[in-house]
C-alpha cells in the first residue's frame, strides 16, 4: 500500500480525523493538484476537509465520508505510481465507483482479463478510458462479451463515447477489420431544408458527435487515412440497406431516431466475425407525430433474445458537467407529474 493511517486504529464514533502518508513527495504535489483542485474536488464530492502537512494528508469528517475519501486518495495515488496521470474525471471515477477502482495499475494482455477484480481499461492510440460509474463499467464489459448489445440512456451517460473506445480498442487489437458509424439523418425539432454541398458536405452535419470521439482516440493522420481506405466509415443510416457488414465493429448512434423498418434493416445487417452496438435515449425522439420509435420496439421484441444485452443508465451516470445530471432529473420529474 502506497500510503499508511498515522493515527492509532479507532472507532468511526470518536475519530474525527484520519492521517495519511505518502512516500514520494513529487506525486504528492500531483495528487494534490494545482492550487489543492484535486482536493477542492473530493472535498466538495464528500463533504470532508483535507489539510495537508508535508507528506501527510490529514482527512477531516464524519466516519464513513472520510474512510471513502482516505481510499480515493489511495487509488489515485497508486494510479500516479503506475505511471498515468489523474484528472477530474480519475477522481470522479474514483468516487463513483469506490473501493471496486482498486488495481489501478496498467496490464497487458487480452482486454477481458481486466474485468477480473480490477479497474477496466480501454486502450486507444491516444488515451486511457475508464469507466466512471458501475452501471458504465458493466456496459462496456457487454460490449467485449456480447455481439449485440443496447445502451440506452440520457444524454451525458457516455453510451457512445464508449462504444466507440470499445471499437477502436477492437480495431487496433486485430480483432475486427473495420469500424462503421451510423446515425439516422434526422434533425431534432428543426428543419435545416436543403444542405449546400456533395453528399458527404450534406450528411457531415448530423454525424459530427462521431467524428469527435473519433479525433478522442485516434491520431488525425492516422484517422484520415483510416476513413480514406473505408476501414473506418461514417455513414446515415439509410446508407446501410443491402450491405452485410462482417468482421466489423458496428455502431448505431441515437437509435430512438430509427424507425421500427429502419431497426429491423440495421439489425440484420449483422455478418460473421462483426458486433453492433445500439445507442439511443428514448427521451429524445425526433421522429415525426405518431411514427413509432425501433427503439423501443427492439426492447420489446428482443429482450429476452440469446446473445443480445440491454444496459441502462439514469441521470446518476452523466459525467459531463453535474448541473447535466439535474437537468435530467427535472425533466424527469416532471415528464413523471405529467
Amino acid at each position: 500500500m502506497p500510503l499508511s493511517a498515522l493515527s492509532p486504529p479507532q472507532s468511526d464514533a470518536d475519530q474525527s480525523e484520519t492521517r495519511l502518508e505518502f512516500a514520494d513527495n513529487r506525486l504528492l504535489i500531483d495528487l494534490c493538484g494545482e492550487f489543492d483542485r484535486n482536493l477542492a474536488q473530493i472535498e466538495h464530492k464528500l463533504g470532508v476537509h483535507i489539510l495537508r502537512r508535508g507528506n501527510q494528508l490529514s482527512v477531516i469528517g464524519e466516519g464513513p465520508a472520510r474512510g471513502q475519501a482516505a481510499d480515493v486518495l489511495g487509488q489515485l495515488y497508486a494510479r500516479l505510481e503506475s505511471g498515468k496521470e489523474v484528472d477530474a474525471g480519475d477522481i470522479d471515477g474514483a468516487i463513483r465507483l469506490g473501493d471496486s477502482a482498486d488495481g489501478t495499475g496498467a496490464r497487458d494482455g487480452d482486454q477481458l482479463e481486466m474485468f477480473q477484480g480490477g479497474r477496466v481499461e480501454i486502450h486507444t492510440r491516444k488515451k486511457l478510458i475508464e469507466p466512471r460509474t458501475e452501471a458504465q463499467r458493466a456496459y462496456v464489459r457487454s460490449l467485449f462479451e456480447n455481439e449485440l448489445a443496447f445502451g440506452i440512456g440520457p444524454a451525458g451517460t457516455g453510451k457512445t463515447y464508449l462504444a466507440v473506445a470499445v471499437a477502436v480498442n477492437m480495431f487496433i487489437g486485430g480483432h475486427v477489420d473495420r469500424i462503421i458509424l451510423s446515425r439516422p439523418a434526422v434533425e431534432a425539432g428543426e428543419r435545416l431544408g436543403f444542405l449546400p454541398g456533395d453528399m458527404k458536405e450534406k450528411v457531415d452535419p448530423y454525424m459530427q458527435p462521431l467524428y469527435d470521439a473519433l479525433h478522442d482516440f485516434l491520431p488525425g493522420k492516422q484517422l484520415a487515412k483510416l476513413m480514406e481506405e473505408k476501414r473506418i466509415e461514417i455513414a446515415p443510416l439509410a446508407f446501410m440497406r443491402g450491405r452485410t457488414l462482417a468482421n466489423a465493429f458496428v455502431v448505431l448512434d441515437e437509435a430512438q431516431n430509427a424507425t421500427t423498418m429502419q431497426m429491423k434493416m440495421f439489425l440484420t445487417r449483422l455478418g460473421e466475425g462483426s458486433r453492433m452496438v445500439i445507442t439511443g435515449d428514448r427521451s429524445q425522439v425526433d421522429l415525426p407525430r405518431g411514427v413509432a420509435s425501433g427503439l423501443a420496439d427492439a426492447e420489446r421484441l428482443l429482450g429476452d433474445v440469446e446473445g443480445i444485452s440491454f444496459n441502462y443508465f439514469t441521470a446518476k451516470d452523466v459525467v459531463r458537467h453535474p448541473l447535466v445530471a439535474r437537468i435530467i432529473q427535472a425533466y424527469d420529474a416532471a415528464d413523471a407529474n405529467a
